[in-house]
């Protein structure tokens, strides 16, 4: 009977103390203005850099039209070049007015029209009846130069070939279906994406700084003189860092959803789960960088060096991951921001893809398991 409740008396003691410890790391984040800094003020920043300034689509783009040939024919494929939303066009008769242009950066790329291009019409042939120069200093730029100027002439010869009834000119009906994001909107998969990001910032530098702040402040030894134990240290420490982290992630969920129109088309409460699951991992390995470190500098470089540099490069956020050398795709599946990318990407745009998201909750348990159970291992309480 005495053990039963000196045992009880121990649980309780316990819990007294995880509660102590909750209530004070929860008033220094109400006190600290750099928690609600980086957990609301700089998520909002990047939501909106994500949503309005970073597109990777191209609109307006700049090229030039050198017209060679002047026929009706090639006076209408210009004017289909000027009505369209996606370029901004410099017309000049000759190749060599549009030369500096094209050095300076001013122009992305020119398109010349040539002198046989009514020919080419009345009796085609293998000579390419346009001639599209861009400026390979940006290879993606350059390619959308080609694909567009391609596209456009395509669309203009069908459109010909219907008005005019030139037989000579073979008319494919192609009409594409796109699933999932139907409009293509760039916002949306960066936006979907960028909310990895911020959590692993969140993750990484709130926890970043707890502990080495304690030393910081000579408040460590405080601590370590009472009676809490190790697991009780890094509860108090984590628990009010993850109801914050996870208020902010519904703050960022609610503006990109209802602020930049950005589809949920899964569960919310497997997003919840999800988040949940990689704060986990974000919010360990924080801790563990403070732990080691006793400096609030070295501690957020750190943390920004090894984890919000390859959570923002190794994601597949903005980089696709299998166009990298086969050893930097190993080196991924050690990065959390991987598995979180690919799950929110399927939840907001696709739905609950089921096999995707437990595929990638799996990962994200055991390198957070991994960064806690280090955690506890490396805290010792003792000053040394």
């Amino acid at each position: 009977m005495q053990a039963i409740l000196s045992e009880k008396a121990m649980r309780q003691g316990r819990l007294r103390r995880l509660k102590a410890l909750i209530v004070k790391e929860t008033i220094q984040i109400v006190r600290d203005p750099s928690t609600s800094l980086i957990s609301v003020i700089l998520p909002l920043l990047l939501l909106f850099l994500y949503g309005f300034g970073v597109s990777l689509d191209l609109n307006h783009l700049r090229i030039g039209l050198v017209m060679e040939d002047t026929s009706p024919y090639a006076m209408d494929f210009a004017e289909s070049l000027l009505d369209s939303p996606y370029f901004d066009v410099k017309i000049a008769r000759d190749k060599r007015e549009l030369g500096d242009d094209l050095t300076r950066g001013s122009i992305r790329g020119i398109v010349v029209v040539p002198s046989y291009f009514s020919a080419f019409l009345a009796r085609p042939s293998t000579i390419a009846p346009i001639q599209v120069i861009a400026d390979g200093s940006e290879p993606n730029t350059a390619n959308f130069v080609q694909y567009y100027v391609q596209g456009a002439f395509q669309k203009w010869l069908q459109q010909e070939a219907i008005s005019s009834d030139l037989r000579m000119l073979s008319i494919v009906n192609v009409q594409p279906r796109f699933w999932y994001n139907e409009q293509l909107e760039s916002r949306f998969f960066l936006l979907s994406g960028s909310l990895a990001i911020i959590m692993t910032l969140i993750g990484t530098l709130l926890t970043a700084l707890v502990v080495s702040r304690e030393w910081e402040r000579g408040t460590m030894e405080a601590l370590m003189s009472t009676t809490l134990s190790r697991f009780e240290l890094v509860a108090g420490k984590v628990i009010p860092y993850f109801v914050l982290g996870m208020i902010s992630m519904a703050i960022c969920v609610a503006v990109s959803v209802l602020g930049y129109g950005l589809p949920l088309r899964g569960s919310w409460w497997l997003l919840a789960i999800v988040s949940a699951l990689f704060l986990f991992c974000a919010l360990g390995f924080g801790l563990l960088v403070s732990t080691l470190c006793k400096s609030q500098l070295i501690a957020c470089q750190i943390a920004i060096t090894a984890g919000f540099l390859p959570a923002y490069i190794l994601s597949g956020f903005l980089f696709e991951i299998l166009s990298m050398p086969y050893w930097i795709q190993l080196l991924t599946y050690i990065i959390p921001a991987k598995y979180f990318v690919q799950c929110l990407q399927a939840l907001f745009l696709v739905g609950n893809v089921w096999e995707l998201i437990i595929f990638n909750m799996i990962p994200m348990f055991l390198i957070g398991l991994f960064f806690f159970v280090l955690t506890a291992y490396k805290t010792v309480k003792r000053l040394d």
